[in-house]
């Protein structure tokens, strides 16, 4: 299915030809990126514009020669790795621009800087922290961390017109009251404590509906909103402060998608929709207030739900959310016992009829809240949970 507009159209039908294949999965360090690095030449510059915490480079790739700047930064929470995903997609496509005039058109009008590692020490553990323990999304202000301090030097020697700040979000967020998974979700942050609708903000919102628009046939209902709660310490609402239109990227969950693949392209094609815009101006048309109508994320699901199930005697439900573990450069899924309630009102991903059967965790004969088992049983056959 390609339900994209014509400015995507052979874009997206060309697409798994330029996937970078050399990485894919929730596990993305510096080890993976640095090969896909040095294979960029021509009209890309690379350039270490620091080191982190535990001395890991970081880098800035540089692109296109027109006069609209606009900076981008990706796995700034290390455990975040759809977008670094899409960003080597993008620039894939980026290297074969005469191939596409949306690509060349982009790369014809700005100039493009994307620190696709920002949290290296935080990719290797896993953590969406930094090696010191600190939420780099949460250091604008104070800036004592490295990491945070060489995006911010970045973004003062650019001096972007736009910023496109690069993220995931868990699997649990709805767009909207439906049972339908927020695969994609976007914020125009705060700049203020009112929440101001400012000149900048309203650059950000346009953009951000001129993706919805792009993308509505292919990700029908599965685009939503994040909250614009004000707090400084954000990155975003910190060049938000500075009257810099920022945009902020969710990658989220598409239906048995938990490696993200699927994700990926759409945040590959929600890239190309924003860079397309911000460079034909095509966004200036649009009414900001179309931003306000994309539903609003909701944390409505649970990764599964045993419905109709007997716990300790009591017919009840059970809520379950994974864990993800880094087992030898692998990411696993464990099961987290959430909540054993009457009646759960949230979705599940993934729903079982129990139908008045027993449960129990390996290991254990009854089940409890709030703890992570390996595997669970239904009358005493064991059920396929896991991704």
């Amino acid at each position: 299915m390609n339900n994209y507009p014509s400015h995507l159209q052979k874009l997206m039908q060309d697409y798994p030809a330029f996937k970078n294949q050399n990485i894919a999965g929730r596990y993305l360090n510096l080890d993976h990126i640095v090969p896909e690095l040095k294979k960029l030449t021509g009209n890309f510059t690379i350039e270490e514009i620091g080191k982190s915490a535990l001395g890991e480079s970081i880098s800035v790739i540089k692109t296109g020669r027109g006069k609209i700047r606009i900076l981008a930064w990706s796995q700034m929470h290390g455990n975040e790795s759809t977008t670094t995903k899409a960003v080597f997609d993008l620039l894939n496509a980026f290297g074969r621009q005469n191939d596409f005039p949306v690509v060349e058109n982009i790369l014809e009008n700005c100039q493009i800087w994307v620190i696709p590692m920002l949290n290296p020490d935080g990719a290797r553990a896993y953590t969406r922290v930094n090696a010191n323990n600190v939420d780099l999304n949460r250091d604008s202000q104070n800036l004592q961390e490295v990491e945070s301090q060489i995006l911010r030097k970045q973004f003062e020697k650019f001096s972007p017109h736009f910023c496109l700040n690069l993220h995931d979000q868990r699997t649990i967020f709805t767009a909207g009251p439906k049972a339908k998974s927020a695969t994609l979700s976007f914020l125009t942050p705060s700049m203020d404590e009112e929440r101001k609708i400012t000149e900048s903000r309203k650059e950000s919102m346009k953009v951000i509906s001129a993706i919805a628009k792009d993308l509505k046939e292919e990700l029908s209902e599965q685009i939503g909103r994040y909250d614009d709660a004000f707090n400084l310490n954000c990155t975003g609402d910190t060049f938000q402060n500075k009257e810099v239109p920022t945009i902020l990227f969710e990658a989220g969950h598409y239906p048995n998608d938990y490696n993200r693949e699927i994700t990926r392209k759409y945040v590959f094609a929600a890239l190309i929709s924003a860079l397309h815009t911000i460079t034909t101006g095509e966004y200036k048309t649009i009414d900001f207030r179309n931003y306000e109508k994309i539903p609003e994320n909701e944390k409505l699901f649970n990764d599964v739900i045993l419905r109709n199930c007997r716990v300790n005697g009591e017919n009840v439900d059970v809520s379950i959310q994974f864990k993800e573990e880094l087992e030898q450069d692998k990411i696993i899924f464990r099961l987290n016992v959430e909540k054993i309630q009457p009646k759960i009102q949230s979705f599940g991903l993934k729903e079982v009829d129990c139908k008045g059967g027993k449960i129990r965790a390996e290991g254990q004969k009854t089940l409890s809240e709030n703890v992570l088992v390996e595997n669970i049983f239904l009358n005493e056959k064991e059920l396929s949970l896991k991704p």
